[in-house]
């Protein structure tokens, strides 16, 4: 190969990997918004991993129109819906992603395998290389289905660290005089957009278009799947069909959230110890064994020699 044809093949290289990093740095600046049901925009953070394929799920999503996919769609779309990523990513998104990222980036983890395993012995590229790459597309594979996971778990955490509060809230505005409706909006106005206030607008809205209280409850709950909004939900909907006071119902699941929440907190503080002992039997106790014995051992070692 004559210089000039190095000189070009490397500048074409170099325009490759200045092409990639301009257009890996443009996705991770990326910034995706979901519409609020009153119109306000909510920002919403997707992983890079997933902002670098999503320009190519529309290659894919025609494919999972058949009707064999439509009851996972429909699961999906629900976890979607529940981690608050409803119009930020669709499920059939979801099943793309599914599909190209073992593709994608599953032949670049089997091409780093490959080098890494062209230095190392060939039985023991033959006893771990396959098991890597397997292991690797799988991880690929599922990695759309944990990044929900954590999508929910983390709405969750929130809605629960905030209900107590907005409860207490709403309790006192309708024992002052204010029905349900108006302590409601009180509530949304006042304070910040969180994950809980987010769903009480789409609730507030589901109402004002026409819905009945106990259907835009029931759907709150159906729709969140929290176990402490769902008792709210179904306490505030037999307070309407009983004609019982919301004021007393709304301050006794007060009580009771916030009681919850004290036995979560314990429960965290009796599981630390337990947690704590594998990080104390593996790093602390051996680290104190040499800073005490490893002096001692190094003087036996020495005389012995």
């Amino acid at each position: 190969m004559t210089s000039w044809q190095s000189i070009t093949l490397g500048t074409m290289w170099g325009l490759a990997a200045g092409g990639l990093f301009w257009h890996f740095s443009r996705m991770a600046q990326q910034i995706t918004y979901v519409t609020l049901a009153d119109g306000r925009q909510q920002r919403r953070s997707l992983p890079l991993l997933i902002r670098l394929h999503l320009p190519l799920t529309p290659n894919l999503t025609r494919f999972f129109d058949k009707p064999i996919f439509e009851k996972t769609s429909t699961r999906l779309q629900a976890r979607l819906i529940s981690a608050g990523m409803e119009g930020a990513l669709s499920a059939k998104d979801i099943l793309a992603l599914k599909a190209l990222l073992p593709i994608v980036c599953g032949s670049i983890w089997w091409l780093f395998i490959r080098s890494a395993a062209a230095s190392a012995p060939e039985s023991v590229v033959d006893k771990s290389e396959w098991l890597l790459v397997t292991l690797g597309l799988l991880w690929l594979y599922v990695y759309p289905d944990l990044w929900i996971k954590r999508c929910i778990q983390k709405r969750h955490r929130s809605i629960q660290r905030a209900l107590p509060f907005v409860l207490d809230l709403l309790t006192l505005s309708v024992e002052a005089g204010m029905d349900f409706m108006t302590a409601m909006q009180r509530n949304i106005r006042r304070r910040p957009i969180d994950a809980l206030n987010e769903e009480l607008i789409r609730l507030l809205r589901e109402i004002q278009l026409g819905k009945t209280r106990g259907q835009s409850l029931h759907a709150l709950a159906k729709r969140v799947g929290l176990s402490d909004l769902r008792s709210v939900c179904n306490a505030l909907i037999q307070a309407d069909e009983l004609g019982v006071s919301i004021g007393s119902i709304l301050r006794i699941q007060s009580d009771q959230m916030r009681q919850r929440r004290f036995e979560r907190a314990e429960k965290l503080a009796n599981e630390a110890p337990v947690k704590m002992l594998f990080p104390l039997m593996a790093f602390i106790f051996p680290a104190v064994f040499l800073i005490l014995l490893g002096p001692i051992i190094n003087r036996l070692i020495q005389e012995g020699l």
